[in-house]
């Protein structure tokens, strides 16, 4: 059995991602609400917007969410199935 195989070291880094308090809560209200700007997650974590888009960046790096832009704003959603299915078993 290989340890290290790219599928290993992907999923670790994503864990690691969900693993953050603010990238969790992130997440989970972006499954819950289908969608939303940086304004609204900004409610959520409480975070400074510097702080906010540090996360948004690392969870887009890691293919964890997407954004479509709308005008000025950018509303931002989960597109990572893996994720969704993780997210749900937690917050059954």
């Amino acid at each position: 059995m290989q340890i290290n195989t790219q599928q290993n070291i992907e999923y670790a880094e994503m864990l690691k991602a969900l693993g953050h308090p603010a990238r969790l809560c992130i997440v989970k209200n972006l499954i819950k609400k289908g969608g939303f700007t940086v304004s609204y997650m900004q409610t959520c974590t409480g975070s400074p917007q510097s702080t906010l888009s540090q996360h948004i960046a690392k969870l887009r790096a890691l293919k964890i969410i997407t954004g479509t832009r709308n005008g000025k704003e950018i509303n931002y959603k989960v597109t990572n199935d893996l994720v969704k299915s993780i997210i749900n078993v937690l917050y059954k």
